[in-house]
């Protein structure tokens, strides 16, 4: 019911009995829902929902109590100002197509969009600042997701290569398995085998086949090529790459200023990732 009731005229069905009978109904979940706790919620509710990370109050710091009777007054006043407010922009908000800021997108989008779309009816310094809490919400959200563990395994596999560009199955296997903090020597009781590591792969569409080694052996084994798309896809660039992107645009813009004899030393950012080592996974 809560991940369905972040969006208007979701229903969800339940059964319910009269006179004997049981009958059957559809029930409306769209509604605001604030939800707090210890440790993290499903990964379903924590990807429709503004996350806002709570930490416990240090020495000195102050934090003025709660008190009803002195606090509801003005919260009653202020909620019946905001209703008025809000049935006066009911119909151009209802239509209303905020900008995004460059990140957030698909999902992330629909969960933020009507506080765009209500910081931007308000005007003045909102717009800006509603974006601004945004991006930064979403990073230190971001960066407390562990990833899933088929985006750790082709993060892991991503070290293990290295600058090879194959690797035998058995070899990938030994590499994997170098790393006792890593999960693949206790996969529910046992190590990752060849089998394991094909089902996860192959989830990503990666494939094992025969591969030609320098030694004129052709064991079973992965060509780097083979992960190129799900690396793109569900990991940051490394640094190194990401360097060379750079690299490569700030000689492209020095290129074009000593041709035109415009002092233009601005150069666009490398696209994708994120500060962690492996990215969050859609669900």
């Amino acid at each position: 019911m809560i991940n369905a009731g972040y969006r208007r005229g979701a229903v969800i069905g339940r059964c319910y009995m009269e006179k004997g009978k049981v009958l059957t109904e559809q029930l409306a979940t769209y509604a605001a829902v604030a939800l707090g706790g210890l440790g993290n919620l499903p990964d379903t509710i924590m990807g429709r929902s503004v996350i806002i990370r709570m930490r416990k109050r240090g020495p000195g710091e102050e934090v003025e109590p709660f008190r009803p009777y002195l606090h509801e007054p003005p919260a009653s006043a202020l909620c019946n100002e905001l209703a008025t407010w809000s049935t006066s922009v009911f119909d151009i908000a209802e239509t209303a197509q905020p900008v995004f800021p460059e990140g957030i997108a698909d999902r992330d989008a629909d969960v933020w969009e009507p506080l765009f779309i209500v910081a931007d009816l308000a005007g003045g310094e909102w717009p800006a600042l509603v974006r601004k809490a945004a991006i930064e919400t979403m990073q230190k959200a971001k960066s407390n997701i562990r990833p899933s563990l088929g985006v750790r395994l082709l993060a892991d596999i991503r070290g293990c290569f290295g600058g090879e560009d194959r690797l035998p199955t058995a070899d990938l296997l030994d590499k994997l398995l170098e790393d006792e903090e890593a999960p693949w020597g206790d996969l529910r009781g046992r190590k990752i085998t060849p089998r394991i590591l094909a089902e996860m792969l192959g989830e990503y569409g990666i494939k094992s086949t025969t591969i030609r080694m320098p030694g004129g052996s052709t064991p079973k084994g992965y060509k780097r090529a083979a992960f190129h798309d799900a690396w793109t896809c569900y990991l940051p660039p490394l640094e190194t790459d990401a360097t060379s992107a750079t690299d490569a645009t700030n000689q492209e813009s020095l290129d074009k200023t000593v041709a035109s004899d415009v002092a233009d030393e601005t150069a666009s950012q490398p696209c994708g990732g994120t500060d962690e080592d492996v990215a969050g996974q859609e669900d």
